[in-house]
């Protein structure tokens, strides 16, 4: 802020002066110029001849707390330090203009400048040169000159082997139509399960024989007070239908890729990962989480207005006041089902809603079933400990995303197992009471239910301890997806018995060229850092001996990263049109690939593989997520014989 407010006083100070000399401005015609130094390393040349008695000022000096010359470029790939050298020498005169020695010079100008490119090089180089000039009384500070300069050994951007792939059918029917995903009744299966977990916790389970008892004995008859208890019911459902609306709404004016896109974004994923954290730290007992209470004081009020109105307010009331233990949970399994889109998430709601409000009505129905509960008691804190320690659990899960896709390396692999290990170790050792002097010896007893949830949560911890070992052992095949990939390691040379070989990465032009070369058909895996069943396909399919053959033997294997976040050479960046109208910015690698994969194979989610000859010509449809090894196998032997009619 300083350095701007000094700038522009500065420039409305002398706006007369600069106003007098409008008639006889001169703009200095630069010429710009790159000679190869090294790999990926360009000496930039700006040549310029001034006229008069007009005078640029030497780079190497700061007027007005700003540099008097800076190189700029859009993409992040191309670095410089900005130290130019120049000829002539300069001339130090003293300056008014500025009350201090000024570095100046005059006649023919040369500035030189090196600069290193990561990554490919382009065949064009575009970016701006901000200088300083000036006559007398007149100054122009932050003058820009911009530029297009031919690099040697440079690649030609927008070449025909991603642009030209072939719109033909593919020459084969077998692979997928479209990708499975979970069916609906799954989904709801699973929100039942996420219901009943979330009616075992203290803000809810004391609820069910307080409410059923109200509604009984306030009622006339037994038939009214059992029609109120399902009416009960039906609302609960209802208000968690309600509350994926939103998703339904926005999911009008938004892409589908949006979904699919959660899973990947990498503020979304840090988010979860504080929310998630949060929601364990109440669980543990920290504080509550809870919607503000004049919300619930004012369902609270509503609940004695009429019959219809009155239960749907206390509904209502019982979904607020026991948000502090429902939300963790369907926070969970929403998003864990918010890629799929906007059904998806209601018909998972509906499935928690019918579980949470079930109850209310059978109990209501068969009151004499109340003297089966179990009473109210450290039970349920020990219980709501467990979920606050599967909460944290999931939250490294999280974390782990946004770090595979960005590439930080702090959560690498074995950290991640050493993290889940301490969890299941300290989840292990409080259901056994481990030093616990507070809680009463009677809830302490070695109960079949105490002592089978010990010993499952300690099995489970022995089995994660090789994970964090670099032996043969550490495939962790049971939990393969949710851990970091093998590659991803603190260890130099990961011992494994994944696959010897590594497919290229994000290298679509090596693979055309491999492809001619060697006269393989090329196998395209659309894949992210954050994928889930991207890990699975990797751990378990691709280590099968036979799909390990043909992948290493019969094709070249390419792996394009959707959620890639290098960003591309700035002439690549570009504004293009969705197959649905929409505009969309491509701007990083992942975004590249994610079109690439829309327009052509029609897909936004991962893995999608596919499998193409030397021509560019898709051997058959695309397949999707494949666990059964056989199936995989028998697609890429489909394809391969394709390739060997119409190479």
């Amino acid at each position: 802020m300083r350095r701007h407010f000094i700038f522009y006083t500065f420039f409305l100070l002398w706006l007369p002066a600069i106003s007098r000399a409008q008639d006889t401005v001169f703009i200095p015609e630069w010429k710009a110029e790159a000679q190869k130094k090294g790999e990926g390393q360009y000496l930039l040349r700006f040549s310029t001849v001034l006229n008069d008695e007009w005078q640029l000022y030497a780079p190497d000096q700061v007027l007005l707390d700003l540099p008097v010359a800076v190189l700029q470029f859009a993409d992040s790939a191309i670095e410089t330090d900005n130290k130019f050298t120049y000829r002539p020498a300069a001339k130090v005169v003293s300056s008014e203009l500025f009350g201090q020695p000024v570095s100046i010079q005059q006649g023919a100008i040369a500035w030189e400048v090196m600069i290193r490119i990561q990554g490919p090089v382009p065949a064009l180089l575009a970016g701006q040169l901000m200088y300083t000039y000036g006559k007398e009384d007149a100054f122009y500070p932050s003058s820009s000159f911009s530029f297009q300069v031919s690099l040697e050994g440079g690649q030609t951007i927008g070449s025909a082997t991603v642009e030209k792939i072939s719109s033909a059918p593919p020459l084969t029917n077998c692979g997928d139509i479209s990708p499975e995903r979970k069916s609906l009744l799954q989904l709801f299966l699973l929100g039942i399960l996420g219901g009943l977990i979330a009616l075992l916790t203290p803000c809810v389970f004391p609820m069910v024989p307080v409410t059923v008892t109200y509604f009984t004995k306030r009622s006339v008859t037994r038939q009214a007070g059992i029609f109120q208890a399902l009416l009960y019911g039906f609302f609960i459902f209802l208000i968690y239908v309600l509350i994926t609306i939103p998703f339904h709404v926005a999911g009008k004016a938004i892409s589908p890729e949006i979904f699919n896109n959660i899973s990947t974004n990498v503020w979304l994923n840090l988010t979860f990962f504080i929310v998630f954290v949060a929601f364990a730290l109440s669980f543990f007992g920290l504080y509550e989480i809870g919607l503000p209470a004049s919300l619930a004081n004012r369902s609270d009020a509503r609940a004695g207005v009429g019959n219809l109105i009155g239960i749907f307010f206390m509904a209502s009331t019982l979904a607020i006041v026991s948000f502090s233990c429902t939300g963790p949970i369907l926070g969970t399994l929403l998003v864990g089902v918010a890629e799929q889109g906007a059904w998806p998430l209601t018909v998972g709601a509906a499935g928690f809603g019918l579980a949470l409000g079930l109850p209310f009505a059978l109990f209501a129905m068969f009151p004499h079933w109340l003297r089966s509960l179990p009473r109210s008691g450290g039970w349920m804190t020990e219980f709501k400990v467990i979920l606050g320690c599967i909460e944290l659990a999931l939250a490294i899960k999280f974390l782990s995303n946004a770090d595979l896709v960005e590439q930080w390396g702090f959560l690498k692999r074995e950290i991640f197992f050493g993290l889940w290990v301490l969890i299941g170790l300290a989840m292990t050792l409080y259901i056994s009471g481990w030093r616990r002097p507070e809680v009463p010896p009677v809830s302490l007893q070695k109960t079949p239910v105490r002592l089978s949830l010990m010993l499952l949560f300690a099995g489970f911890t022995i089995y994660l301890v090789p994970g964090v070992t670099n032996t043969r052992w550490a495939d962790r095949t049971l939990i393969s997806g949710f851990p970091p990939p093998l590659s991803y390691s603190i260890y130099a040379n990961r011992t494994s018995a994944n696959q010897s070989w590594q497919p290229l990465h994000n290298d679509y032009a090596r693979a055309i060229q491999l492809s001619r070369e060697q006269n393989k058909p090329i196998l395209i895996d659309f894949t992210g850092w954050a994928c889930v069943n991207c890990r699975r396909m990797e751990e378990k399919v691709w280590t099968d001996a036979r799909v390990r053959r043909l992948m290493q033997e019969e094709f070249v294997v390419l792996s394009l990263y959707v959620d890639e976040r290098t960003r591309l050479p700035l002439p690549e960046q570009q504004r293009v049109t969705m197959p649905d109208g929409s505009q969309r910015n491509l701007v990083t690698v992942g975004d590249k690939w994610s079109n690439f994969q829309i327009n052509y194979f029609g897909a936004t989610s991962q893995p999608q593989y596919a499998m193409i000859n030397t021509d560019q010509r898709m051997l058959a449809r695309t397949k999707f997520y494949t666990p059964d090894a056989s199936e995989f196998v028998a697609w890429l032997e489909c394809g391969l014989a394709a390739f060997r009619k119409n190479p």
